[in-house]
């Protein structure tokens, strides 16, 4: 099992939750798995996925539907991260499903 792509990613920061859908590489492009991951968990694993993200040309920062800050993700390292939690936790892999 490897990650080939994300799909989408929303960190949650009130509820410190990563919510995350992605293909593996036995996936197609019809299917997708969805998974919601304590973000706490991924510094456990040595992980640092928050980036610095600077917009010298927008004021506006981009907003989430509840109007709260967006935080950017490192999809690089998330990936990384994906491959090895779920190497390590083989059955928390999500099951795919069509969409």
């Amino acid at each position: 099992m490897e990650i080939k792509e994300i799909v989408s990613y929303y960190l949650n920061s009130d509820l410190n939750i990563l919510e995350v859908s992605f293909r593996t590489i036995e996936d197609n492009d019809e299917l997708l798995r969805t998974d919601s991951i304590d973000y706490n968990i991924v510094s456990e694993y040595g992980f640092e996925l928050e980036t610095e993200f600077f917009d010298f040309f927008d004021d506006d920062t981009e907003k989430d539907e509840d109007n709260k800050e967006k935080i950017e993700l490192d999809e690089d390292e998330l990936i990384s991260f994906l491959n090895e939690y779920y190497t390590i936790n083989s059955k928390l892999l999500p099951k795919s499903e069509s969409y």
